[in-house]
């Protein structure tokens, strides 16, 4: 292992030579064995483990377990989960700069997508470390291609560990030629009004050599846009809001994070789409070299934003809650009265799970018809911005 990888172990994943060592103590887990069997069922826990030790690199572990779970997982949880990335080089390597869902499979699903459409890798991806709730679960990410965001650092670590995690972007790209993939804010946008937070492009230019500029070109970003025409967790969500709104100083739990994580992989998710928008290297070419940083992060986060909101697929869902929320602004054709009545039935369903003292129905209706609603109005105003 080279002197300057070595810069990135407290962040990185494992290389091939640490793996034994990462699969002795995740083999040795109780937690992970259990995921393990579940993951695919019916086999030995020996003959798992004999295969688990095979793979000699993270890649070969996507491959050999993550990518047949997630498949199956799309028949089981899904009505059929596609990606469209006509735009992008299958050669290239990206960073594919995302809105945020579901915590766990928008970056997962996105790796079982770049193999079917033959990229030859899938991402690195970041992930936030007050998500690793158990040892056993920072070794799995890590095992799993993942980088960690240290979220939970004092006032006076982040700027070292901002720059830290900046330099291994670019070294992701430029040395390890892989791809990355990392949401464009920091957690998911609860209400769907999807917005790139410049503070992470900002963070992104801290790596690289040249101008800002130059060091976002160098990274090659990829707008994406995920689409579920279902959120398994609208109804968690619609009760944090009530939390939030309720209950001073309240904060989600290590156990809140868990329960969302299983509930948006096991949950119900319609049909899934994917849609890699072309590489923004070319509108950084058309930028003034001069503009002051704080308008340019604010310039390259409205045109990820634009990529992302014109090519959100809007499912039938969207149009009832728009239209619900918005009736004069002219959405009902986009639906019919049977498609109405099943969105209906569904929020209504999502309503009746919420156990909450002070149960504000209304509220909470509101809510979820807005996390359905918001990319109808974002898609609509993205493509009048185009014309």
């Amino acid at each position: 292992m080279d002197d300057e990888l070595r810069r990135y172990d407290a962040i990185r994943p494992f290389e091939p030579e640490e793996l034994p060592e990462a699969y002795d103590r995740l083999l040795a887990d109780g937690q992970f064995r259990a995921v393990l069997a579940a993951a695919v069922p019916g086999v030995p826990f020996e003959a798992l483990a004999g295969e688990v030790r095979k793979c000699k690199s993270c890649l070969d572990f996507q491959v050999k377990f993550c990518y047949g779970f997630l498949k199956r997982l799309v028949k089981t949880a899904s009505d059929g989960c596609d990606m469209d990335c006509s735009a992008v080089d299958r050669a290239g390597r990206y960073t594919f700069v995302s809105n945020h869902r579901d915590i766990v499979l928008d970056s997962a699903l996105l790796d079982m997508l770049l193999i079917d459409a033959g990229f030859g890798t899938t991402c690195e991806i970041a992930i936030g470390d007050n998500l690793l709730a158990a040892p056993w679960i920072k070794d799995l990410v890590r095992l799993n291609k993942s980088f960690i965001v240290e979220r939970s650092a004092g006032l006076r670590e982040m700027l070292a560990s901002s720059k830290r995690m900046a330099d291994y972007m670019h070294f992701v790209i430029a040395r390890k030629h892989d791809n990355i993939w990392i949401a464009q804010r920091e957690g998911r946008a609860k209400d769907s009004d999807d917005r790139t937070q410049p503070s992470v492009l900002k963070m992104m230019a801290m790596g690289g050599d040249g101008s800002a500029i130059d060091r976002l070109r160098q990274l090659h970003i990829v707008p994406l846009a995920i689409s579920y025409e279902y959120d398994p967790c609208d109804y968690l969500k619609a009760m944090e809001f009530q939390l939030r709104r309720d209950v001073p100083g309240w904060k989600k739990t290590k156990a809140d994070d868990v329960m969302s994580m299983q509930t948006g992989i096991m949950g119900r998710k319609g049909r899934i789409h994917y849609h890699c928008s072309t590489c923004i290297d070319a509108f950084l070419d058309t930028l003034d070299p001069a503009m002051p940083k704080g308008e340019l992060f604010d310039t390259v986060a409205r045109h990820i934003d634009r990529a992302i909101h014109s090519n959100y697929r809007l499912y039938a869902g969207n149009y009832v809650a728009a239209d619900t929320l918005w009736p004069g602004e002219g959405y009902g054709e986009h639906f019919t009265e049977a498609e109405r009545r099943v969105f209906e039935d569904y929020v209504g369903g999502q309503l009746a799970r919420i156990e909450l003292e002070g149960k504000d129905e209304p509220f909470l209706r509101e809510c979820i018809l807005r996390m359905y609603a918001n990319p109808v109005r974002n898609n609509r105003a993205a493509l009048a911005a185009t014309v």
